[in-house]
């Protein structure tokens, strides 16, 4: 019906909303189906509505109902429901219209899920009563009668510390170092005299400062925290004044609150002081002045915001946050925070409604609706209704369960009282905002650690390294050989005190300890104390300055800035950076991390006919997998693109000037569809206007005006939504306003106004919405007609589709031209159509009306309602739309996955949106066997055969997984190969993916089945786990943390994400625009994704290197110096005295040994970032853990071991055979000049040592060595020269002034070091390792055409010539599907043939390098693009990688040959062959007019090559969409 535009418009605040669940950040558009052209299209755009003053000469003579009556009968009817959901959260599915009467499903109640992670703050069970105006039940009333329960404060904390536990908490964590505690005792034991420490203070202070150092670096990390806690606490919102809250007690503040609060006022009563010396004096006007009243003291209640009147005792006042209490009423208003977990009791909106954006909960920018009860909503319009309101809510105990919530609302009227129930879509939840609405009041439930969201972060943890764990084990023993030295010392000691007739008989006046047997313990001690340097203290300085340079280096680099939020990558935890060099496996959510959440329409089909020209990641992966050049191809696809987008605009202006229309945000970019709506009286025209027009009608979009722009936005419950609207809007067909009756759009220059009759709104469960307009009559006798539009998911609506009124070639056509769409990583979706008749909508409109109305079972029958108009379809299309990925995500992924890391996706969202980013970002391939893994399903009978229907979901999840395993796997799950596969870290097979739904992998994750789920997924290359819950995703990293023993990362963005990364190894955080929850509880974080791959191959390789090298060097040159002294006690009988000077002892770590390691800790590099990010298989041996060993570990002992015998023995020989003797024949024999000689070439083998082991000898680490041994020499001659020094004066020049120490110097430094010289040359010559090949390569230059800081994932980055692709072998090598073999049966040859040392050939970074391999990959390359070549030639990995020989495990071949058979034969058996036939007719006529690749192997339409185990309907294939067709 055409109405004049009037006024008065709705706000946009006011217009049709979505009743969706907070948790469902999936859109309707879904992956879908292609358009059917109908035999007889009706066409939107062939009823011209009337000019404004026609219109309502027409509707003056046609009416004959009152005016009243007639706008209460037009307005428009909104069919609102929410997703129906089970205990658990998961929404319940519809049965498909033609499953309805075949399969008849137990409906059985859900178990509650449990929460691993946060088991001790779920308290679902403990029930709450929460009051408003009505006093306490007495059994809550304590004696004093005062409220008994306490609910914890609206503050939140996310710190580890407080200011009253920081000393001792931060005290315990330093002191879980063993050698912390070891210090301390021998500190302790110092202070006793009987052990002969000359000053036990100055022993202290080392452990002292390390421990201040320490805690200073906690206290500033957790600082920043702290600031971010008080920014939010302190957060403003408006509390309801004057009505008490008898549900907590005011006056219950704790000692310290107290004391806090009187500094705090103290302070500000000092600074108001000081401001008044400051403030000049006011002059004060004369009274009569004062007493003027002013309009603002005379404003009415009824205006615009009613809450803040002056004139009522009841009012919402501005508080804060943290003062928020259980039972409070809270105001709300637009774009405010949600402080806390809230029940709404009224909104702005005239049916209880409001929108809530939840992108800080789960990093999502689309709105969701929430309702408020309906026995409040229209009785609290103003404060002082709330006065008259008397209710209480019996609530259930709070728990982490995004997508539940149970409660009963209860209205006390005087002797009576009424009931509402409560659900999760009356509830907002602490994270979200409000959007939309101008207000929103409610009563609070949950606050501070009782909220969702608090409860799913969790505690933050206090994360330590695995080289600082494995440090403990290689301290202990140190200790053991501490140990041996000093009761070695202890027994000599002691026996010789047993010998009389000694120099000790008649020099020294009896003995300590009185017997033989306690002076061997007292030796015992200080042997402790003189070895004690084996366990060196400045070992943990040494990490800690080591670890703060490696945090400083990751937040100063530029090429992980990101420029647009001015936000560089954050270290929030500094101790943990070595482990980034180990993960292997990466837990990623989608939206929001993988992606933009930005949705831009790209394509359409339309009548059989494809528009649209995009060049989309998913393609180019498709397109680099087949040997093209990527870089060249897309970058002059973009530049023709760019040229079409401004022929488009221009040719779109002169059609219509449309004021929307922006060049920058065109999207839609088809010459062809501007030339078909050029065309006059043309059918294809009429289509393309009608398909536009369904899209401007067939939504609930708001409009809203940017402030910083001016410009019209689109808001919608689904960003996809907002794309097919503002692509409307952009080809002519803008949506302007919503009014009471209908729409306003303005249709290529011409105003018109539509009326909807009733709008049936989207949700999880239908996966579809629709609009019915009314079209009015052609003339005054007849009557109008109703015409349905219905958009939604690609299976949904094809099977919906009318079997008579659909042309049969456009539905295949359709289908094809989608099956295109979703391999090119679009999200699809279908649109159709049906008219009705008249009579028909006013039945259907009675039916509708009573099932609206109806108590019991609401919802049901409002689905069974729409369910039987939304049927008898005639299709007009399909679009595409893409989900943007950030930048550089496909290539990062692709480097994470040639370094040999796994990268899970554990995504909240449906399992469609899911599989789009899968294939934009190549994790899935056109050619794998996806696994499906779920609860239920026709189909699941098939594939477990007849006892299907007897079994539970459990069974159906337990035996699909053992089927899989079996099947492809040869596997049973047993705890055997469990056992093998934590030693194995192989890449997974390339040929298989899984995915897993929420309700099956709770299932999945019971004790009883995750050992068999945990090694299905190892095998796979890509696992998808989608509808998952936070609790969920904290417990998949767990299991593999745990069971795998390997290293783990979790990336997310939301809230959701928390618990998962605060549950990994290392949590990276993304500080987007949509939030920074996430970034909040993270040890890093930073603004994209592809920076992930520059902080963990390059950052945390070196930083694993670095520290690999480091720590066993410290030990190897504490024990030189160690077991010197350990030498010479042989020859004094263990007596406790020293061989060197004490000064020596002190400088010894601090000056003379200390900068070389640190250098290298902090310095060293192997390889530059680019060449890390250019070959990323270096990062395999992190991995393998290959660099830190305790087999190193001995082997640098060893080393220290000999040189410490070298370092003594030479010198003490050549004093023993000639003595050391001045130029003047002075005879050198004190200990201390030969302890001069035997520290300094200690020394000097130690610092030249360490320079061996330097990979970068750049000026800075040659200066730090050389200022080393300076400042050995400058010390001994400085020292030595002055009267102090006692003993050693003039030691220096009597030792210097003689040939035979610089003799002894030189040779012994050789001994020292020829046999590890000789060892590391013929290693390097003859045994290479792949880092050592990589810097051969490097010194060649074969990487001298990448600049400085190149980054492969930066998609600005210079463009590199082919030669150097080339060169770097980026071609790469084929997997043969024969000679792969599972996991637990790979060659174990293969973890030593990665490192170059073992296996059936060495180095594989050799083959890189090699102009035969080369030459192998050309022919690869060549074979692949040769015609028919079958798709198992697929190249997968950058680097060659042998699993096994050719002969090895046909078995599995064979078995993975038969389940791909199988797969295939499951899909195709779904299609009646006529139909297959029509479809393959369809599909080889656009094959000859080129619509389509004629090669399937290389056409980018190659998602038909997929092959899932299981019917996955959300999988978008021509031959499924033509299947429901014919059921």
């Amino acid at each position: 019906m055409v109405g004049k535009s009037s006024k008065g418009v709705t706000s946009p605040q006011k217009s049709a909303r979505f009743d969706e669940n907070m948790s469902n950040g999936e859109s309707e558009l879904g992956r879908a189906d292609s358009i059917l052209k109908s035999p007889n299209p009706m066409h939107l755009s062939s009823f011209h509505l009337p000019r404004i003053n026609e219109r309502v000469q027409f509707d003056q003579e046609n009416d004959s109902i009152e005016k009243d009556k007639e706008e209460e009968e037009d307005k428009m009817k909104r069919m609102r429901w929410g997703t129906t959901r089970h205990a658990s959260g998961r929404p319940k599915r519809s049965k498909s219209i033609w499953r309805r009467n075949t399969i008849r499903r137990r409906e059985k109640e859900e178990p509650q899920e449990s929460n691993p992670t946060n088991v001790a703050n779920d308290h679902r069970g403990e029930q709450r009563k929460i009051f408003h105006n009505l006093p306490l039940d007495p059994d809550m009333l304590a004696e004093n009668g005062e409220p008994r329960n306490t609910y914890p404060r609206n503050k939140i904390r996310t710190t580890k510390y407080t200011p009253l536990s920081f000393i001792p908490k931060n005290i315990a964590f330093q002191f879980r170092n063993i050698a912390n505690v070891y210090f301390l005792t021998m500190i302790i034991l110092g202070a006793f005299d009987i052990f002969g420490v000359p000053n036990p203070a100055l022993s202290a202070v080392p452990l002292i400062v390390i421990v201040i150092i320490t805690a200073i670096k906690d206290a500033i990390e957790d600082s920043r925290r702290t600031g971010l806690d008080m920014e939010i606490n302190n957060q403003i919102t408006h509390l309801l004044h004057g009505i008490p809250n008898p549900n907590v007690l005011s006056s219950n503040v704790s000692l310290w609150r107290k004391f806090k609060k009187a500094n705090t006022k103290l302070l500000f009563i000092v600074l108001r002081s000081v401001r008044k010396l400051f403030k000049k004096p006011e002059i004060k006007l004369p009274e009569a002045a004062n007493n003027r009243v002013s309009l603002e003291t005379m404003r009415s209640s009824i205006g615009e915001d009613p809450f803040n009147s002056e004139l009522k005792p009841l009012k919402f006042s501005r508080d804060y946050w943290k003062d928020v209490k259980v039972g409070d009423i809270i105001r709300i208003k637009n774009n405010d925070s949600i402080p806390a977990d809230v029940c709404i009791l009224a909104t702005s909106d005239e049916d209880g409604a409001c929108y809530v954006e939840t992108k800080d909960l789960d990093g999502e920018t689309n709105l969701k609706v929430k309702n408020s009860l309906k026995c409040t909503s229209s009785v609290v319009r103003r404060p002082h209704d709330l006065d008259k309101l008397q209710f209480h809510i019996d609530s259930e105990g709070p728990h982490h369960n995004l997508y539940s919530y149970q409660g009963n609302f209860v209205l006390h009227d005087g002797y009576s009282s009424s009931s509402e129930p409560i659900t999760i879509n009356n509830l907002l939840l602490r994270g979200c905002s409000l959007r939309n609405t101008k207000w929103a009041i409610g009563i609070v439930i949950f606050t501070g650690v009782d909220t969702k969201i608090m409860i799913n972060a969790g505690i933050t943890p206090t994360k330590k390294s695995k080289i600082s764990r494995d440090l403990n084990y290689s301290v202990l023993l140190n200790f053991l050989l501490l140990f041996i030295l000093c009761l070695v010392s202890g027994l000599v000691n002691g026996i010789y005190y047993t010998n009389d007739n000694t120099s000790r008989t008649y020099f020294e006046f009896g003995t300590i300890g009185g017997t033989p047997a306690v002076n061997g313990i007292i030796s015992f001690f200080v042997a402790v104390i003189l070895y004690q340097s084996l366990v060196p203290i400045s070992l943990y300085v040494s990490i800690e300055i080591i670890k703060t340079a490696q945090a400083f280096f990751i937040y100063s680099d530029v090429k992980m800035y990101y420029p647009q939020l001015d936000y560089p990558c954050t270290p929030k935890s500094w101790n943990i950076s070595d482990d980034l060099g180990q993960i292997e496996y990466i837990f990623s959510d989608k939206t929001g991390t993988l992606t933009q959440n930005v949705m831009e329409f790209k394509k359409c089909t339309i009548n059989g006919v494809s528009y649209g020209r995009a060049y989309t990641e998913a393609y180019a992966g498709i397109r680099k997998r087949q040997g093209v050049d990527v870089e060249e191809e897309s970058s002059r696809e973009k530049k023709e693109i760019e040229a079409d987008r401004l022929e488009m605009f221009e040719s779109l202006q002169k059609i219509s000037k449309n004021p929307t229309l922006s060049l920058e945000d065109l999207t839609f970019v088809s010459k062809l569809f501007v030339d078909d709506l050029k065309k006059e009286d043309s059918v294809q025209k009429h289509c393309n206007e009608n398909f536009m027009l369904a899209l401007g009608l067939c939504h609930t979009v708001v409009t809203e005006e940017n402030p910083k722009t001016g410009k019209v936005e689109f808001k919608a419950q689904s960003p996809d939504e907002a794309a097919l609207v503002s692509t409307a809007s952009d080809m002519g067909f803008t949506f302007v306003d919503k009014t009471k009756k209908g729409m306003i759009l303005n249709v290529q220059g011409e105003e018109r106004q539509y009326q909807i009759l009733s709008t049936l709104e989207f949700n999880s469960t239908r996966k579809r919405m629709s609009a019915i307009i009314k079209i009015p009559p052609t003339s005054p006798d007849a009557k109008p007609k109703a015409l349905l539009i219905c958009k939604g998911a690609d299976s949904v609506i094809y099977e919906r589709l009318s079997k008579t009124r659909n042309n049969t070639k456009m539905v295949d056509r359709t289908a094809i031209h989608l099956e295109q769409f979703a391999t090119e990583g679009l999200r699809t979706l279908c649109i159709a159509q049906r008219e009705l008749e008249w009579e028909e909508y006013e039945e259907w409109a009675i039916r509708h009306d009573e099932a609206a109305a109806s108590i019991t079972d609401r919802e049901d029958r409002l689905e069974e309602c729409a369910d039987s108009i939304e049927r008898e379809l005639v299709l007009l299309g399909g679009t595409a739309i893409e989900d943007r990925l950030q930048d550089g995500v496909p290539d990062a992924i692709e480097l994470l996955g040639q370094a040999g890391i796994k990268l899970w996706v554990l995504t909240g969202d449906k399992v469609e949106t899911a599989i789009n980013i899968g294939f934009s970002c190549n994790l899935l391939g056109s050619d794998m066997d996806l696994l499906i893994i779920k609860t239920h399903g026709e189909d699941v009978h098939e594939v477990l055969g007849k006892d299907y229907s007897d079994t539970d979901e459990k069974q159906v999840v337990q035996r699909l997984i053992s089927k899989y395993l079996e099947e492809n796997f040869d596997m049973q799950g047993s705890v055997e190969e469990l056992m093998q596969a934590r030693k194995e870290h192989n890449p997974p097979s390339p040929r298989f993916g899984l995915i897993i739904d929420g309700d099956a992998l709770k299932i999945a994750l019971q004790d009883d089945c995750k050992r068999q789920f945990l090694l299905l997924c190892k095998q796979c290359k890509a696992v998808l786990c989608c509808r998952v819950s936070p609790a969920q995703k904290a417990a998949v990293v767990k299991l593999v943390k745990d069971s795998l023993n390997v290293m783990t990362l979790a990336i997310g963005d939301g809230s959701n994400d928390v618990a998962m990364i605060q549950a990994a190894h290392v949590g990276v955080g993304i500080a987007g625009e949509e939030g920074r929850a996430a970034a909040m509880s993270s040890d890093y974080a930073f603004g994209q994704f592809r920076y992930l791959a520059r902080l963990v191959l390059v950052h945390g390789r070196w930083s694993y290197k670095r520290l690999a090298e480091m720590i066993p060097s410290f030990f190897y040159k504490n024990v030189i110096f160690t077991l010197a002294l350990f030498w010479y006690g042989i020859y004094n009988n263990f007596d406790g005295s020293y061989l060197f000077e004490f000064t020596y002892l002190m400088f010894y770590n601090l000056a003379f040994t200390s900068l070389p390691v640190i250098f290298m800790g902090i310095f060293d590099q192997d390889v530059s970032d680019v060449v890390s990010l250019l070959v990323p298989q270096l990062y395999s041996t992190g991995i393998l853990r290959s660099e830190w060993t305790q087999s190193k570990f001995w082997w640098y002992m060893g080393d220290g071991f000999y040189q410490s015998v070298i370092c003594f023995f030479y010198p003490y020989l050549m004093y023993y055979k000639n003595g050391f003797v001045t130029m003047n024949g002075l005879q050198l024999d004190h200990r201390y000049l030969i302890g001069t000689v035997v520290a300094t070439i200690s020394i000097l083998a130690c610092n030249i040592y360490i320079l061996f082991h330097i990979n970068r000898w750049d000026w800075l680490t040659m200066l730090s060595i050389l200022f080393s041994i300076v400042v050995l020499y400058a010390w001994t001659g400085i020292w030595s020269s002055s009267l102090s020094s006692g003993e050693y004066y003039k030691a220096a020049a009597s030792m210097y002034g003689t040939l035979s120490f610089w003799v002894c110097s030189f040779v012994g430094l050789v001994i020292c070091l020829i046999p590890r010289f000789t060892y590391d040359f013929f290693q390097k010559l003859y045994f290479p390792k792949d880092i050592d090949v990589i810097r051969e390569c490097v010194d060649r230059g074969d990487f001298s055409q990448y600049p400085d800081h190149y980054d492969p994932t930066d998609p600005n980055r210079k463009k590199i010539s082919q030669y150097s692709r080339d060169m770097l072998a980026e071609q790469q090598p084929t997997y043969k599907e024969e000679s792969y073999k599972p996991t637990m049966a790979v060659n174990h040859e293969y973890r030593d043939s990665i490192n170059g040392v073992a296996g059936k050939r060495g180095s594989f970074m050799k083959s890189i390098f090699n102009k035969k391999n080369k030459n192998k990959n050309d022919a690869n390359i060549a074979r692949y693009n040769a015609y028919g070549q079958s798709a198992s030639s697929l190249q997968t990995e950058e680097i060659e990688m042998e699993f096994t020989s050719d002969d090895q495990d046909k078995g599995a071949a064979l078995r993975m040959k038969n389940s791909r058979q199988s797969f295939e034969s499951r899909r195709r058996g779904s299609l009646n062959p006529e139909r297959r036939a029509s479809l393959n007719n369809t599909r080889l006529q656009m094959i000859r007019n080129g619509e389509l690749d004629e090669n399937p192997d290389t056409s980018p339409s190659a998602i038909q090559g997929i092959r899932t185990s299981m019917d996955l309907p959300e999988l978008t294939a021509a031959e499924t969409l033509v299947s429901l067709t014919s059921k």
